[in-house]
């Protein structure tokens, strides 16, 4: 993240393994195509940086959530891709819905209506 102050650093710290899961549902990419999907969805309010981004995937292999293998790129460069396992759609179901329940308590906090 540049530019963006240490408070959105830390909110995508926290967020940017659940991000990077979903965006692999998707299909097969590489670190690069990460993030800009990111980013894309984000309406650019999120800027992913290498030195975030990179770390976080070698985490998420640590973890067996995404494996990895080497590939050409869309300019038939050698890039390493990601790949989802079975063990990271159960963690990003886990996580999605983590989400969901911190977000609806932050906003009943934040004193915003609930719907049903």
């Amino acid at each position: 993240m540049t530019g963006r102050g240490q408070a959105d650093g830390e909110m995508l710290k926290g967020t940017l393994d659940m991000m990077i899961l979903r965006t692999l549902v998707a299909g097969d990419a590489h670190g690069h195509t990460i993030a800009k999907v990111i980013e894309r969805t984000s309406e650019d309010v999120l800027e992913v940086e290498q030195g975030s981004l990179y770390p976080a995937l070698h985490r998420l292999e640590d973890r067996g959530w995404v494996s990895s293998y080497w590939g050409a790129s869309e300019n038939n460069r050698k890039a390493k891709f990601y790949r989802f396992t079975a063990v990271g759609r159960k963690q990003l179901a886990r996580e999605t819905n983590r989400w969901r329940q911190m977000t609806r308590a932050i906003g009943l906090v934040m004193g915003e209506e609930t719907l049903g």
